[in-house]
């Protein structure tokens, strides 16, 4: 069964973030790291039980893949996975995100 991926309005603002952020040093490596990003979501159609489940959570549905040192944080619902928020891998999820 494939799934629907969506991205919420926050991960889309994370990924804008980290893209300037490494930017201001290396676009090209801002770059890589925003298809890095992408790439990895592209999987979760087909693979959402792929990712380890987010640590801070004891839901079985709130899942994370890593992209260099940035965490893809999302969530399944019935066919739909959803990309909640990309956090660098030093700081914890908190459920506001």
């Amino acid at each position: 069964m494939a799934y629907r991926v969506v991205w919420s309005p926050k991960a889309v603002e994370d990924v804008d973030v980290i893209a300037g952020y490494i930017g201001r040093d290396s676009s090209s490596y801002a770059a890589a790291v925003v298809r890095k990003i992408i790439d990895i979501t592209h999987v979760l159609d087909e693979s959402p039980l792929s990712g380890a489940i987010a640590p801070e959570c004891d839901d079985p549905m709130i899942r994370e893949k890593l992209a260099y040192t940035y965490r893809i944080i999302y969530r399944i619902q019935e066919e739909t996975v959803t990309i909640a928020a990309i956090i660098h891998t030093k700081r914890l999820l908190t459920m506001t995100e």
